[in-house]
């Protein structure tokens, strides 16, 4: 017998969504249009915007989207902010922890009050097995970062954008991985025409 979801009265469910399955949706949480949520449970006072979300539970007050996906045997608590083209599997989001954006996390234990900035992959899968992730409490993940696991990130890191992170940290460590950058004047011209690729592209032809 299929179970049927549990949507509190003062929830407010626009058109264009889809609630299947046991999943169970709290007072006072606000779901937009383009959300499916499938087995899954959504605490109070959330908001899920155009997000797949799927066997996994979201604490309260959190944020959710839009275009973030969600899913299997993942554990969001209170006051998270997990925004746009965000993917969340088998993971569980410290309280206060933000990802905006562009991000993946898979197979990660991220503690409290965590900043996860655009385009951090937690690199989970070496195309034989699975490894975990573990960032600390106040940790800072700067954009673009490759998080090669199994790693443990200590409490207070500070992470530089760019990094590709490879051995774990201590406490208040800080960390930066890039390469050092050369600028050569001038040397430009030696490979580009006198009219640009893109000024060509963008003038009308006959």
């Amino acid at each position: 017998m299929n179970k049927k979801p549990k949507i509190h009265k003062s929830a407010k469910i626009y058109d264009n969504v889809f609630v299947l399955g046991n999943s169970v949706i709290k007072k006072n949480t606000i779901i937009y249009p383009g959300t499916t949520i499938l087995n899954s449970i959504i605490e109070e006072n959330c908001t899920i915007k155009s997000s797949h979300i799927e066997n996994c539970v979201i604490k309260k007050n959190c944020s959710i989207g839009p275009f973030a996906h969600i899913k299997q045997n993942s554990f969001i608590f209170e006051n998270c902010r997990i925004g746009n083209f965000v993917e969340i599997k088998n993971s569980s989001i410290g309280k206060h922890t933000k990802i905006a954006h562009l991000s993946y996390v898979g197979d990660a234990q991220i503690g409290d009050f965590v900043n996860i900035g655009c385009g951090v992959v937690c690199c989970n899968y070496n195309g034989k097995t699975k490894s975990k992730t573990v960032i600390g409490n106040h940790s800072f993940i700067g954009s673009n970062c490759n998080l090669i696991a199994p790693i443990n990130i200590a409490e207070s890191t500070f992470i530089a954008a760019g990094t590709t992170l490879t051995k774990n940290t201590t406490k208040n460590d800080f960390v930066i991985g890039r390469s050092k950058e050369v600028i050569k004047p001038n040397l430009a011209q030696k490979y580009l025409k006198e009219e640009s690729v893109c000024q060509n592209f963008l003038e009308p032809t006959e």
